[in-house]
């Protein structure tokens, strides 16, 4: 009669970040009141990820809706963006080569978004992918109704902290500084951000001590 292999114990995780109990995240957790909501679209590919930040950015904020998938139903999409307007994605802007040169804005491509006076902040919807650079450029195909939102691009954004993760271009920045770049010009208030952004390097040092030395 063959032995039976004892199946290995699950590791106990945590109910609220849903990580093993040893990388709990919860520790770094910082309560912040943001203004503009967030919906964060997030890749199922990001969401086990060990080393992602949309977890604490999505524990962190307020304000903040979480949904998971590649492709989303257009009527459960919508009173998530809620009324026309005032969702906004973050995604670089649009550009093809064209009879004024190689950076001709695309005139087919959402418009950007710009800021004023009179923005009430508190009626904006900040829409984020949390995916790799190519998978959020297939969620946008898969979803008509965010490729056509009105488009925030950060304009030369400050050195990442995340060294963790290897950027595909030298522009990205992991999803929880990009959201939080993108909050602090919609609102004019960088102060009520920093004691999540010093959290967030306190999380990226001790993901980097748990990573496999060489």
């Amino acid at each position: 009669m063959p032995l039976l292999t004892p199946s290995p114990a699950h590791r106990p995780t945590c109910p609220r970040c849903s990580r093993p109990l040893r990388t709990c995240l919860c520790g770094w957790v910082r309560p912040t009141a943001n203004q503009v909501s967030v919906l964060l679209l997030q890749h199922p590919l990001e969401a086990s990820h060990a080393k992602g930040s949309a977890t604490l950015l999505h524990l962190s904020l307020a304000r903040c809706q979480r949904e998971v998938g590649e492709q989303f139903d257009e009527a459960a999409l919508q009173p998530w963006l809620g009324p026309p307007g005032q969702a906004v994605l973050l995604y670089p802007a649009t550009q093809r080569a064209g009879p004024s040169g190689p950076d001709a804005a695309d005139a087919s491509a959402p418009p950007l978004f710009v800021s004023s006076a009179s923005t009430d902040s508190a009626k904006l919807c900040l829409v984020v992918l949390d995916a790799t650079w190519r998978k959020s450029r297939k969620m946008l195909h898969s979803n008509p109704m965010l490729a056509q939102l009105p488009r925030l691009s950060l304009q030369a954004p400050p050195p990442s902290r995340y060294s963790i993760r290897k950027a595909q271009q030298p522009h990205q920045r992991s999803t929880l500084e990009a959201t939080i770049l993108a909050l602090q010009h919609l609102e004019g208030d960088e102060q009520r951000y920093q004691p999540l952004l010093q959290a967030f390097e306190g999380f990226v040092a001790e993901q980097g001590a748990f990573a496999p030395q060489c």
